[in-house]
């Protein structure tokens, strides 16, 4: 376990994915008045959490073992590809679930109402990004 612990970039990646998850708890309690800790174990949201988490880990590992490693190529380009899904990709399903949402409700029996928060904003990825540097940057 120890082990584990010594990994700065593992680390900074689940604090990073933590300190996101937690945030969007406190973005809702803000929002709405209401505490709803299921949101830290939802995706989609403010800030991102995967782009806090793989920049965190891309930051860390740049820190580490430098920018002109193999292995920071390696973090930055996954990094580079799960934002532009999380904003892409899923940014559609979300749109897509919400328009389903709309047509169906009321309408069919049994019907379970989809997840629309799926995907993220531009902006939403680049403050989960933004925070995933921050943590590494404070880890080091």
């Amino acid at each position: 376990m120890e082990h584990l612990l010594a990994n700065g970039p593992l680390v900074c990646a689940v604090l990073a994915w933590f300190l996101a998850q937690f945030a969007k708890v406190i973005h809702v309690l803000i929002k709405t008045r209401e505490v709803n800790f299921a949101k830290f174990f939802a995706s989609g949201g403010m800030p991102s959490s995967h782009s806090a988490t793989v920049t965190a880990l891309a930051t860390a590992t740049g820190i580490e073992h430098g920018v002109d490693s193999s292995l920071f190529a390696l973090t930055f380009i996954f990094a580079i590809i799960v934002m532009y899904d999380a904003s892409g990709v899923r940014l559609a399903v979300s749109k897509q679930a919400k328009i389903l949402n709309d047509f169906f409700h009321g309408k069919a029996k049994n019907y379970k109402q989809l997840n629309e928060l799926v995907g993220h904003t531009p902006y939403q990825v680049i403050v989960g990004a933004a925070l995933g540097v921050v943590v590494a940057g404070f880890y080091y």
